[in-house]
C-alpha cells in the first residue's frame, strides 16, 4: 500500500504520496546531474521494475507533472519542478539537522531524509531551516533550494576528469553510496577539502591525490563521485 504524505497538494489531480515524491525527487536528481532521465535509469535509482515506473510516468503525465515529448528523456513540467524542487529542499534541509544537531555521521542521514522528507509539515520545515541558520548547502555540498526564488542544479567538474598537477577543491559529493562517503570522509575528501592531484595510472587505473600529509589512489568510480573546481 502506498503510504500518504503529511502534506497535500490541491493543485493537482493526482495524490501526492511518498512514491510520487519519490519519483519527482529521484527525476529532479538525475536531470540536475544532466543524465537521460529514462525508464530504465528511474527503475535502477528507485529499485523497481520497469513496467512500474511506466505506470507511474502515465500518472504524473496525466497531471502534467511531467512532459515525454522529448525524444528518450522524461522532462519535469514547471508545475512538476516546483514540487520536484520543495521535496528536494525538505530532504536536504533535513541531513544537514541530523548531521549538525542529532550528530550522524554524513553517510548515515540519506535514508533517513528519504522517510522524513515526507513527513515534515511546512512549518516545521520553517523552523529548521531558521533553526540551522538558513544554510545554502547541506553535508555533501548539494545546494539546497531557497523556500522562493531561483534555484540552479548544477554539477562542477567530477575529480576523475581533471589532469595530474592539479590543485582541486571539493564542492559536492554524490550521496548514492553510504560506503564510498564512508571510505572518502576517513581520508578526509569531503566538501571544502584542497587536493593535489599528483598523477593518473594507465589503463583506468587509480588517481593518486594528496589531502594534507596523506596521499590516496582513488578508482575512476570513486573519483567520480567528487565534484569541484581547479584551485
Amino acid at each position: 500500500m502506498i503510504a500518504q504524505t503529511a502534506r497535500s497538494a490541491q493543485c493537482c489531480e493526482i495524490a501526492h504520496t511518498e512514491t510520487v515524491e519519490d519519483y519527482l525527487r529521484t527525476i529532479f536528481k538525475l536531470a540536475g546531474r544532466g543524465l537521460a532521465v529514462t525508464t530504465s535509469a528511474l527503475a535502477e535509482q528507485l529499485g523497481v521494475s520497469p513496467p512500474t515506473v511506466s505506470a507511474m510516468l502515465k500518472r504524473l503525465e496525466a497531471s502534467e507533472l511531467i512532459d515525454r515529448s522529448a525524444a528518450r528523456s522524461i522532462v519535469l513540467t514547471p508545475h512538476g519542478d516546483r514540487h520536484a524542487t520543495g521535496v528536494t529542499r525538505r530532504h536536504r534541509l533535513v541531513e544537514t539537522f541530523l548531521v549538525e544537531v542529532v550528530g550522524l555521521d554524513w553517510d548515515e542521514v540519506h535514508v533517513e531524509a528519504d522517510v522524513l522528507e515526507h513527513a515534515i509539515s511546512e512549518r516545521l520545515e520553517n523552523r529548521i531551516d531558521t533553526l540551522l541558520g538558513h544554510p545554502t548547502h547541506d553535508p555533501h555540498g548539494d545546494p539546497i533550494p531557497p523556500r522562493d526564488g531561483e534555484h540552479v542544479e548544477s554539477w562542477a567538474a567530477a575529480l576523475g576528469s581533471v589532469p595530474s598537477g592539479s590543485r582541486f577543491r571539493v564542492q559536492r559529493v554524490a550521496d548514492d553510496d553510504s560506503n564510498a562517503l564512508r571510505y572518502l570522509a576517513e581520508r578526509d575528501i569531503k566538501p571544502g577539502a584542497i587536493l593535489e592531484v599528483m598523477s593518473r595510472e594507465p589503463f583506468n587505473g587509480p588517481i593518486w591525490v594528496t589531502v594534507g600529509a596523506r596521499s590516496h589512489a582513488l578508482g575512476l568510480t570513486l573519483a567520480d563521485l567528487v565534484h569541484g573546481e581547479t584551485a
